[in-house]
């Protein structure tokens, strides 16, 4: 009997079972945005390589990028923010637009525990107002759909990035690692990028010791207005998100249960939309990992 080809390193079959629990738990999620008021869009998986470029950091180096015979310059889909992006600016939907999308993103990355070449992300978004309450209802809808789903636990870690103003690019991509590498392994990048252990710490030490800025203030205090407590929700100064199109709140979805996991994450873009039109746009949003999800929910 001859032998199937396998998949590529980092992409997979799902199988029926884990097919129909991912189902289970997409619509689990989707009846609570929906109630909130979200709808649904679709974006092509391949978008010009130049629509994806140049938004993504360092990380712009995951991005499969290919040629097609016509010569073209093309690309997986890296996330599903930019695409919502550049669907705003051509379609100019009545604001403020409320979505939420399902689909799969690529990044040529190490496949680990948790984390593939391909996955699924789910979305949501509100495009088109400043208003920080809207920072506290993405972040109310994220925790309303984790009750749905029985994580009762799960705490939104927020902070903002221009806590982070007067740092290099390096810098901030040094403190986003601090999850991965420790603060020692921190601290070394930042002394690669400032050329001083002293100065490397005093950075460390001063953006540790940041208290919420005023925005942040104002988003906790809507949170505290939607009925959030304070088990739901911590202010993390050292969160720093090393994608480049962040400009306000950011946040990331922690399950203390599980180690800390991080579920997903998101903030506040508002320079991105402008990026593709002539008018600025200011949105906010989150992005749920649903192989995460999925990996907690059935072990």
């Amino acid at each position: 009997m001859t032998k199937a080809p396998p998949t590529p390193k980092g992409f997979r079959d799902i199988k029926p079972e884990m097919a129909k629990k991912r189902r289970e738990t997409i619509n689990k999620i989707v009846s609570v945005l929906e109630d909130d008021g979200f709808i649904p869009i679709e974006t092509p998986t391949i978008e010009f390589a130049d629509t994806l470029k140049g938004k993504y950091g360092e990380e712009e180096k995951l991005i499969y990028e290919f040629t097609d015979r016509g010569g073209r310059r093309l690309a997986l889909r890296y996330d599903l923010t930019v695409p919502l992006a550049r669907y705003v600016a051509t379609y100019n939907p009545p604001l403020p637009f409320r979505r939420y999308q399902i689909g799969q993103v690529f990044r040529g990355e190490k496949p680990q525990r948790g984390r593939w070449r391909e996955f699924t992300q789910l979305d949501l978004d509100t495009v088109g107002s400043s208003e920080l309450k809207e920072d506290a209802k993405i972040i109310a809808a994220v925790l309303a759909c984790c009750g749905a789903l029985g994580l009762t636990d799960a705490k939104m870690q927020i902070n903002d990035r221009k806590n982070f103003n007067g740092l290099s690019v390096a810098s901030v991509r040094a403190l986003d690692k601090l999850d991965k590498i420790g603060e020692q392994g921190v601290i070394s990048e930042l002394i690669d990028d400032v050329g001083s252990k002293e100065k490397a710490k005093s950075i460390f030490e001063d953006i540790k010791n940041k208290k919420p800025n005023s925005d942040t203030q104002k988003i906790l205090k809507s949170l505290e207005e939607l009925g959030i407590t304070e088990d739901q929700v911590e202010f993390n100064p050292l969160l720093a998100r090393g994608l480049d199109y962040y400009t306000g709140s950011i946040f990331e979805l922690r399950l203390p249960s599980y180690g800390n996991l991080s579920l997903g994450g998101g903030g506040r873009y508002d320079n991105l939309i402008g990026s593709f039109s002539k008018e600025d746009i200011p949105a906010v949003g989150f992005s749920f990992g649903l192989d995460r999800l999925l990996e907690i929910a059935y072990p």
